[in-house]
Order: C-alpha cells, then sequence, then structure tokens
C-alpha cells in the first residue's frame, strides 16, 4: 500500500502547451477507435498543511522505532571452581605495564626485538588486522541501514511524441504542434524505513558484535604469534645451552675412546671394548646433530614468524646467551575473571551475542514495513525555467509492506535463528571448560617441570660430588682413566637433561601466558 502526494510544475507535462489552446476539446474527444480520452487540464496541488500533517506521522512512526522485538541479550552465567594446579605454584601477580606485552617479564632484551618485528612484520597477523576491519566495515553499512538516505539525480531528456500514441491521436489535430521537446529535471530524494520492529537494529547489534567478536579472534592471533615467538626463541636458547654441554660429552667420549685405543695397542683391551667406546662416541656426535639440527628449523621458523625469508636474522642469534629467567604469571584471580579476558573466550561471547540479535532480526519479519521517501527537485521544459517557482516540484510517499503469507518462511528463519542461538551457547560453554582445561594444563606443566628441575638439580649436585672424588682416586692411582672419564660423562649428560628442563620451564611459563590469555588491565 502506497500514499503520495505530488506537486507538478507546469512544466512538467508536455500536455500543457495544447490544454490552454484546447481545453474543452480534448476533455470530451472522442478517438477514433471509440474510446474516450480522460485527461485533466491540471494536477491537483497538494496543501502545505498535508506536508506538515505527512511530516508529524513520520516524527510519530520513528518514535516507535525506540522497540525492538526479540530477547535482549544476557551474558550466560557459568559457575566454575577455583583452579586446583594454579594454586600449587607460588606465583605473584604480574605488573600492569606488562600485561598486554607479557613477554617483557623474561626482561630479554633480544626477545623484545623478536617479539617486536612479529608483532609488525608477521603477515597472518596483517591478515588477521584485514579481517578485522572488513567487520567493522560492515558494522558500519549496518548501521547506515538505520538511517535516511540521500540520492542527488539530475537528468536531461529528449523525446519525440509518437502521433500514434493516445496522446498522439489528440495532438496530431493541433496546427503546428511540436513532437519535439526536451525535459530538465534536477533535484533530491531521500529514504527512511521506519525500523518499527527493530529488525534493523537487531541487524546492526549482530553486525557490531560479529565485528567484535573479530577484534577479539585478531587479539588472539596476536597472542598465538606472540606466544609461538617466544618458544621458538626459547627453543633456540636451550638447543644453545644443550649444544655446548654435548661438545663437551662428545670431546670426553673422544678421549675415553682414544684411552682405550691406547690400550687395546698394549693389549691390555678388546675389541669388545674398544666397539663399545666407539658406539659411544658415534651417539654422542649424532646427539650433537639433532640439537644442530632442530636450531636450524627454530631459527628458521622464527624468520617466518618475523615475516621475512629464512636466514635473514637467523646471524643475530649464533652468538650463545643463557635463558632469561622465568617470569611469574599472574594466578591469584579467579577462573571466571582469567577466562573472560582469553580472546576465545570473547571471540564466542560475541559470536553468541550476535546470534541472540539475528533472533530478533528474524522476528521483525512477521511485523509490516514502513518507508517514506520525500523529493525536493525542479522540473522544466526550458533551462532558464528550471530554478524558478513554478518549477518546484516536490514529492512525499509513504508505503506500508506487510508480508501476509510465504509457506512458513518467516517461521523457518525463527527456528533457524533459535539454533543458530543454542548452538552458540554450546561452543561458548565449550570453550570456556577448554580455556579451563589450558590453564591447568599450564600451570600443572610449569609446576611438576619446577619439582623436575629441583630433583634434577640434586642429581646433578651428586654427579658433581662423585665425579670430583673419582678424579682424586684416578690421580691417586686407586682408579684407572676409564673410570673417571665415565663418571665425568655421566655428569655431564645430566647438565645436559637440566639444560633441557631448565628450557622446558621457560617454555611451560609461556605456555601459562597463553593460558591466561596474554595478561590484561582490570
Amino acid at each position: 500500500m502506497t500514499i503520495y502526494g505530488t506537486r507538478h510544475t507546469p512544466h512538467s507535462m508536455r500536455l500543457h502547451q495544447f490544454m490552454t489552446e484546447v481545453p474543452q476539446v480534448i476533455q470530451n474527444r472522442t478517438l477514433k477507435e471509440g474510446t474516450r480520452c480522460l485527461i485533466y487540464p491540471g494536477a491537483r496541488r497538494r496543501p502545505a498543511a498535508a506536508i506538515i500533517r505527512q511530516s508529524v506521522f513520520a516524527a510519530v512512526m520513528s518514535c516507535l522505532t525506540a522497540c525492538a522485538v526479540g530477547p535482549n541479550y544476557r551474558t550466560p552465567q557459568m559457575s566454575l571452581i577455583p583452579f586446583h594446579d594454579v594454586s600449587k605454584t607460588a606465583f605473584s601477580t604480574s605488573s600492569s605495564e606488562n600485561a598486554v606485552s607479557w613477554w617483557k617479564s623474561f626482561h630479554d632484551p633480544e626477545l623484545d626485538k623478536i617479539e617486536s618485528r612479529v608483532l609488525t612484520q608477521n603477515l597472518d597477523l596483517k591478515a588477521a588486522y584485514a579481517r578485522v576491519l572488513q567487520g567493522r566495515a560492515i558494522a558500519r553499512s549496518a548501521a547506515a541501514q538505520m538511517l535516511p538516505t540521500l540520492d542527488f539525480s539530475p537528468q536531461v531528456s529528449a523525446t519525440r511524441l509518437s502521433e500514434e500514441g493516445l496522446i498522439g491521436h489528440i495532438v496530431r489535430e493541433i496546427p503546428h504542434f511540436n513532437r519535439d521537446y526536451r525535459e530538465y529535471n534536477v533535484g533530491g530524494v531521500a529514504s527512511w524505513e521506519l525500523d518499527i520492529a527493530g529488525g534493523l537494529r537487531r541487524a546492526h547489534e549482530a553486525a557490531r558484535d560479529e565485528f567484535q567478536a573479530a577484534e577479539a579472534e585478531g587479539d588472539g592471533t596476536r597472542l598465538s604469534l606472540a606466544a609461538e615467538a617466544a618458544d621458538t626463541y626459547l627453543r633456540i636458547r636451550g638447543d644453545q645451552a644443550r649444544l655446548r654441554i654435548a661438545k663437551d660429552v662428545f670431546i670426553s667420549n673422544q678421549k675415553m675412546m682414544d684411552l682405550i685405543r691406547q690400550r687395546r695397542s698394549r693389549n691390555v683391551a678388546d675389541d669388545r671394548e674398544l666397539s663399545s667406546a666407539t658406539v659411544i662416541v658415534e651417539a654422542a656426535q649424532l646427539n650433537m646433530i639433532d640439537i644442530e639440527k632442530d636450531e636450524e628449523t627454530q631459527s628458521n621458523r622464527l624468520d617466518v614468524l618475523m615475516g621475512t625469508q629464512p636466514g635473514t636474522y637467523a646471524g643475530e642469534l649464533r652468538i650463545y646467551a643463557e635463558l632469561p629467567a622465568v617470569p611469574a604469571p599472574s594466578a591469584n584471580a579467579q577462573p571466571l575473571e582469567v577466562l573472560r579476558h582469553r580472546p576465545d573466550v570473547i571471540a564466542s561471547e560475541r559470536r553468541l551475542a550476535a546470534s541472540n540479535a539475528r533472533i530478533g532480526e528474524a522476528l521483525a519479519n512477521y511485523y509490516p514495513k514502513i518507508s517514506l521517501q520525500g523529493a525536493l527537485g525542479f522540473e522544466s521544459m526550458s533551462p532558464q525555467q528550471l530554478f524558478t517557482a513554478p518549477g518546484f516540484q516536490p514529492t512525499a510517499t509513504g508505503a506500508l509492506r506487510w508480508r501476509i503469507f510465504d509457506f512458513g518462511k518467516i517461521s523457518s528463519d525463527v527456528s533457524r535463528a533459535h539454533g543458530s542461538y543454542a548452538e552458540a551457547l554450546a561452543s561458548y560453554q565449550a570453550t570456556m571448560l577448554r580455556a579451563a582445561e589450558d590453564v591447568e594444563d599450564a600451570f600443572f606443566h610449569l609446576s611438576q617441570t619446577r619439582r623436575a628441575i629441583a630433583s634434577q638439580m640434586h642429581n646433578v649436585e651428586a654427579l658433581h660430588h662423585a665425579a670430583a672424588l673419582t678424579w682424586q682416586s684416578y690421580t691417586a692411582g686407586a682408579l684407572a682413566l676409564n673410570d673417571a672419564l665415565q663418571a665425568n660423562i655421566t655428569l655431564l649428560n645430566a647438565q645436559d637433561r637440566l639444560a633441557s628442563m631448565r628450557a622446558e620451564e621457560d617454555r611451560a611459563a609461556v605456555e601459562c601466558f597463553r593460558a591466561l590469555g596474554g595478561g590484561w588491565q582490570s
């Protein structure tokens, strides 16, 4: 249903010329085909009061847009018990300045430089930020749907009137009537759909929530890449520490094999001892090769994370450096406080809010849609008379559209929206549980690694003492050199295991930061 009012200009109709010349002839003329021409000599002009009434009606209807059908969103409440593995690890709360740049807690300048490059050069992160920009644009577009639109459309048309048409049969008998004419039209058209049921508002809410989910996913990508870069860097430093020890083990095994060869040349040792020593030396060399291979692999991976070709920054890490001290992630917060700051939980919750808004968007299709349109412009058949008072032509239109029957399409859309919400709710709850699992596993891994390090340190201390006593016995002539070298090799192997554990402890701390969402500002 459409209601409209238009004020025509004298120049807007080509018939104005012959209407003024032969008004009575045209009103009652019978055409050859026997039809009667019902052409009115003038169009009815809408009074200003009618236009004012329509404006008031539009204002009243705009007040109705405050309503929005569908359920209002509320964040689901979940009850989670306190973390039990977190409480076993004595940590202090991280400082607020390291809440976002959590890797600075390691106090390693080289790591800080790597993270800076990753966050500015990584291509996956750039793609994630591009998706965020897309989501922002979609949200802005949805917001614009609730506002009026204004089109400016100047137009010039040239027409030759047919003599065989309805009007042509009438005007061709008028002497000297010009069949060719031009029409000039300049104006703007404003249109606005009144959001009575709130469907457009719900669509905007959904787009906004989806944009916020994209933002959270971008933060999640940032967190994952920063954690992966830190983990890769710590693996490189751990490999370097292990490689130094592996070289000492190889040298000690080589000395032991040379000693056995000397004894074999004097027929003091047999071939079995020499073969065993050779196997030990080869195993030590293979261990060095494996460590070097892992170090090179991690260096290449780190270069790719920094958005460059493998080998670009590898030389900067060739110089040996000790593993950084293990920082202290925050572990004093309650589960809900911690988990709701994780990017994946935020993204899941925002998608849940978007699916809730989609329910209202679907329900709004049950209600009528009212649109208003107004045009202000000038129309004339002469460019000299275009911008004059007689050429002014305003138009106002109101339209109502109400879907009465659609074979259950709206009901199906509403059911689908409810199903999507139920799916998003289950996904959100599962994400919360997986996040709690990540925190528990990460802190349990860290606490167990610390326990293992403490035990291994006692083991290394005992082996160091035993190796010293063995060497004293060798220098006193009470033991053979083979026994002294074997004790030293055992000590070096224990030190290698300790170096590996310390690298694992640093990496476990990174995993804790990742599980906690990297940190946040309260």
